[in-house]
C-alpha cells in the first residue's frame, strides 16, 4: 500500500513553464549582460607590423612617434603594443578638413 508520502505527482507542462519561465528570462538576462561586460573589457591592440601595414608608415617612424609621444603604448618584453581606442583617438585628434 502506498503512503501518502511515496505518492508522485505529475505537473502539466503549462504549470512547469510558468515555473521555469521567470528562472529563464532571468537567466537570459545574465548572459547578455555577460556578454556585454566581457567584450568590454578586452582591449584591443597593434602591433608595430600592423600599424605599417595599416598606415604605410616605416618602423623608422613609429620608433619617432614613440619616443615624441605622438603615440601611446605598452611593451611586453620587447613586444611594442598600441590600444586601438587610444590610436583612434590620436587620429581623431588629429584629423584635418
Amino acid at each position: 500500500m502506498m503512503t501518502e508520502e511515496s505518492k508522485i505527482s505529475i505537473i502539466p507542462f503549462g504549470e512547469l513553464r510558468k515555473l521555469f519561465l521567470p528562472l529563464h528570462d532571468k537567466l537570459s538576462q545574465l548572459e547578455t549582460k555577460l556578454d556585454k561586460t566581457s567584450s568590454n573589457q578586452v582591449k584591443k591592440y597593434y602591433r608595430n607590423k600592423d600599424l605599417k601595414l595599416l598606415f604605410g608608415i616605416s618602423q623608422n617612424t613609429i620608433i619617432k612617434y614613440r619616443n615624441n609621444g605622438n603615440i601611446p603604448f605598452t611593451t611586453i618584453g620587447d613586444v611594442y603594443l598600441y590600444p586601438v581606442e587610444e590610436i583612434d583617438k590620436v587620429l581623431s585628434k588629429n584629423w584635418v578638413e
